[in-house]
């Protein structure tokens, strides 16, 4: 093997093959890891993060105070750390709570088991339903990241809500991955 030149010798045979694919025959054959796939000037994952846990304590209608978390892993072998995150409502029967996007906050490791803190800078686009969140101090592969998204209080109407997550690696032009759909339900309590 000739690195990640493009050529590729296997049993005996020397060929050419493509840079994504000599990439992948550079990882198999235990090359050094690397630190961001770019390909025609754009950033991407090698293995981007493939799942969501969204986690809420607080699941009944109007209920204050609400916070969301949103968990995802990054991949020893990402090949690119994660430079932030889109967040987007997808369903729901209210379309209309509001969050307090200052009080966003992210750290490593789990929802009551937080490790350090992760600078973290958010925008709401309340028509679009969508959080643009960015890490300035992108979160390296191996990681596990929890970002808090906090309303002021739950959606008033009883339904189940679903929240698009998207990865963005850091880097320049990054394409962005989409990981999951997180899962919020929301319950009218029974006042017998």
């Amino acid at each position: 093997m000739a690195g990640i030149s493009g050529r590729a010798s296997l049993g005996g045979l020397s060929r050419v093959v493509p840079p994504l694919a000599a990439l992948s025959l550079a990882v198999a054959a235990g090359a050094p890891a690397v630190q961001a796939l770019e390909l025609g000037g754009r950033t991407q994952f090698v293995r981007a993060p493939w799942k969501v846990t969204l986690t809420s304590y607080t699941t009944n209608v109007g209920q204050s105070p609400a916070e969301y978390f949103f968990t995802l892993s990054l991949d020893e072998g990402a090949g690119a750390s994660l430079g932030g995150l889109t967040i987007q409502q997808t369903r729901g029967a209210d379309w209309q709570f509001p969050f307090a996007v200052e009080r966003t906050r992210a750290f490593l490791g789990l929802p009551r088991s937080e490790g350090r803190r992760i600078p973290v800078q958010a925008a709401f686009d309340p028509a679009a339903r969508r959080f643009d969140l960015s890490f300035p101090e992108p979160v390296p592969p191996g990681a596990t990241v929890t970002v808090s998204v906090r309303p002021w209080f739950n959606p008033v109407q009883a339904d189940t809500y679903l929240f698009q997550v998207t990865a963005i690696p850091a880097g320049p032009g990054p394409v962005p991955s989409p990981v999951g759909v997180g899962t919020l339900r929301i319950y009218q309590p029974n006042d017998w």
